[in-house]
Order: structure tokens, then sequence, then C-alpha cells
């Protein structure tokens, strides 16, 4: 675990509450499933990008109504939209867009930001 995040866990008092899981998020999602986790109030992915539409499968299962399902880095610089851009995290993040826009378990939307990471953007999703 990460000496920071211990950290801040415990000077906000949430140690007895937070349970840290490391490992690959598409090995720990399951099991998550499989041990009746959740449903969670709110979800944040920001990981690797090509499996974003994945994660997002996983967030629904572990989601009630009114969850907030946060996934960053959805924009990619604009690039996104350029259908002849290649690269992985471009397609995730593409992939995760298509797939949150024709999905009707939830309300959603993009939100573009601009600052120190360029142009990027976070989508907002509330479950039905």
């Amino acid at each position: 675990m990460r000496p920071l995040l211990k950290k801040n866990i415990d000077r906000a008092g949430l140690t007895a509450q937070v349970q840290i899981k490391t490992g690959k998020a598409l090995d720990i999602l399951p099991q998550l499933v499989s041990e009746g986790a959740g449903p969670f109030d709110m979800i944040f992915i920001d990981a690797d990008k090509p499996p974003y539409a994945e994660y997002f499968q996983w967030a629904l299962r572990l989601s009630r109504p009114g969850t907030l399902i946060v996934a960053d880095n959805v924009i990619r610089d604009g690039k996104v939209i350029d259908e002849t851009n290649t690269d992985p995290a471009v397609g995730g993040a593409r992939r995760f867009n298509a797939m949150l826009g024709a999905n009707t378990a939830v309300t959603a939307t993009i939100l573009q930001m601009v600052g120190v990471k360029e142009y990027d953007g976070i989508a907002l999703a509330v479950v039905k």
C-alpha cells in the first residue's frame, strides 16, 4: 500500500471503514461481485484506458439506483473523435464513450476540461 494513501485514510479517521485492494482491476472487480461487495454510492474509474468499457460494465454491477460513476480522461485531448487514431488509450476511451451514450441504465454527460493535463474530460453517470 502506498504510504501517502494510508496516511490520508488514517488522518481522515476512516481506517476501520476503508479496505484497500491492490492488483489488476479486471481480476479484482469480479472478486468484489462474488464477495457481495456493494452496492457503492460512488465509483471512480481512472485506470488503463483500453478496458474502460469493461470497467464501466463492472461498475454497473456494483451500483444501485443513484450511484454516481465518474470516469476520468475520456476526451484524450480531443483524439477520441479522430477515427484514424489507433492509440489503444484513445480507442478505449472511444469505446467507453460509445457504450456510455448507448446505455439506458444511466443518465450521463461528458464534461470537457482544460488545464494542466491539456484538453481532457470526465464522464459523469448516475445509475437510474
